[in-house]
């Protein structure tokens, strides 16, 4: 019981934590990550050039900001994986698997619009916002319902929590009487 919700405090202060500083740390470490694995990709089919943040290609200097980092969907992924019960080594597992599909999803993303960019299609500006407001939530949905099946996760992210929490009240209150 006193472990339970001890493992809770801890989770959701790692949240926070991990939250300071605009998400600071998260943009710390896959910004650099992100950045290389799409140079890397594009040197198989063209001549990319690094410069800093971004990539001279065909004549198009793409910098990637922190919104094609998107620090806020890994953020989103490590709250609804922090605020799920579960033990520690499918945490792991789960975070792994959450961290590195997404990564490999978003590269694969801003790959192909620097594929469209530099090949002047027409509507890359409609399909960029599209992919940006719609595209990314459905990915991340996406992620998040595979994690949980590959995982075999059956609580609701805070919720199952909260439940757990309002249990072990009851229990300490009937002790109590």
């Amino acid at each position: 019981m006193k472990g339970e919700v001890s493992n809770i405090i801890i989770r959701y202060a790692l949240l926070v934590l991990l939250g300071l500083g605009n998400l600071y740390i998260i943009y710390l470490i896959l910004t650099p990550v992100t950045l290389y694995l799409v140079y890397f990709a594009l040197k198989l089919i063209a001549d990319p050039i690094l410069i800093s943040n971004a990539i001279l290609l065909k004549g198009y200097l793409i910098e990637l900001i922190p919104a094609c980092i998107a620090g806020a969907a890994y953020y989103l992924l490590l709250i609804l994986n922090l605020t799920t019960p579960m033990d520690i080594e499918k945490r792991i597992k789960s975070l792994i698997f959450l961290v590195i599909s997404f990564l490999i999803l978003n590269t694969i993303r801003i790959i192909v619009f620097i594929i469209l960019i530099i090949n002047q299609f027409r509507y890359f500006d409609v399909s960029h916002k599209a992919v940006w407001y719609f595209g990314s939530t459905v990915l991340l949905v996406l992620v998040w319902f595979v994690n949980m099946r590959l995982f075999k996760i059956k609580a609701i992210p805070a919720y199952t929590d909260l439940n757990n929490l309002y249990k072990l009240r009851l229990i300490k209150r009937k002790r109590n009487n």
